[in-house]
């Protein structure tokens, strides 16, 4: 799967082999590696006769905007929304970048509706008379 989303990114950028390489050993200054990338290396990547390290499928992933799963392969049929809050990536919506409070008032939002939609299912107990939780301590 790699080799094909790798070749569809390049070529959804119109970028040669050489090109890409060119863009990638730009890249160089964020300490990713030292070693310089070249066109038949990458071109051999998409063909799957050879593996990039992971250095250079962060490298990859950074430069196309695209996340390592999306780039190795993996798709997921349901994400859980919460994960999406808690990754520590930007969200906007409409254009504008949430910031920290934002994202808390939004998702404490999607929770009340959904929590309002699909009540909490309290188990029946005989005796209703503890309020209290006690944890035992080993």
């Amino acid at each position: 799967m790699f080799p094909e989303r790798l070749k569809a990114l390049r070529k959804g950028r119109d970028l040669t082999l050489a090109e890409l390489a060119e863009e990638l050993n730009k890249m160089n200054g964020d300490n990713l590696t030292d070693r310089p990338n070249s066109g038949p290396q990458i071109g051999s990547w998409e063909r799957g006769i050879n593996t990039p390290s992971y250095l250079e499928v962060l490298k990859l992933a950074r430069f196309f905007g695209v996340t390592l799963d999306f780039l190795v392969g993996n798709s997921y049929s349901v994400r859980d929304l919460s994960d999406l809050f808690a990754m520590n990536t930007e969200l906007s919506m409409e254009g504008h970048i949430l910031n920290g409070q934002e994202r808390e008032v939004i998702y404490g939002l999607i929770k009340s509706y959904l929590r309002g939609k699909y009540p909490l299912e309290v188990p029946d107990s005989e005796d209703n008379n503890d309020s209290e939780v006690t944890l035992p301590l080993h």
